[in-house]
């Protein structure tokens, strides 16, 4: 984006900080290999490397005692039938039916004993599961997101988040999209009008500390 964006909506006030609150949980939204293997039809060129940042908020979430959640997505079978008018505008959701190996988490991501996987079926982390009840009754108050796909599923779990009553703080190293132009247009909006987007530079020492 260009420095007078930059300016004009800093002008019109936006794109300010929200900060961390008390209780931080790590948010890892679907970090399935559908998004890391080349025969997947909803491979990312950058997926790899956001799943290596992914690693690296677990290892630290899990060194300090910070819970780790994740998400999966989960259909019976490729009929999608539980997100019927998704699977009509997304038909490639097909991947995430029961048994199919590329809905499984992408390496080295992987949940540890105890930690909740939360199984959606649509977009965001929120919609049609028990997320926000789990979140409030840990007393978390920020949740720190990586996951795939910038434009899809980590904006829609921001965004809810926010609507939620949690910080969401996006992680920009560890989200990934098909393209560097909605990955940086998404990442610019949400840093805009709902989440704080800062680097995994910034969010290990915050999750260490």
């Amino acid at each position: 984006m260009s420095d007078d964006l930059d300016r004009d909506y800093a002008t019109a006030g936006f794109a300010r900080r929200l900060g961390w609150g008390v209780r931080p949980a790590v948010l890892l939204v679907d970090p399935a290999l559908a998004y890391t293997s080349v025969e997947s039809p909803l491979y990312l060129k950058s997926g790899q490397a956001a799943a290596s940042a992914m690693a690296s908020l677990a290892a630290a979430a899990r060194d300090n005692a910070v819970p780790v959640v994740w998400t999966s997505v989960r259909f019976a079978d490729e009929s999608c039938s539980e997100a019927p008018l998704f699977a009509a505008k997304v038909p490639a959701l097909k991947v995430f039916a029961d048994g199919n190996p590329l809905g499984g988490f992408a390496p080295p991501l992987s949940p540890a004993p105890g930690e909740l996987v939360v199984v959606k079926h649509y977009a965001s982390a929120f919609a049609g599961t028990s997320l926000a009840a789990w979140l409030a009754s840990h007393s978390i108050d920020t949740l720190v997101i990586g996951g795939y796909s910038t434009s899809g599923c980590v904006r829609a779990s921001a965004l809810d988040a926010l609507q939620n009553g949690f910080r969401p703080i996006v992680v920009r190293d560890a989200c990934a999209d098909r393209e560097g132009g909605p990955h940086e247009n998404n990442l610019f909006d949400l840093n805009a009008k709902y989440a704080d987007v800062i680097g995994l530079d910034e969010a290990l020492p915050a999750l260490r500390g």
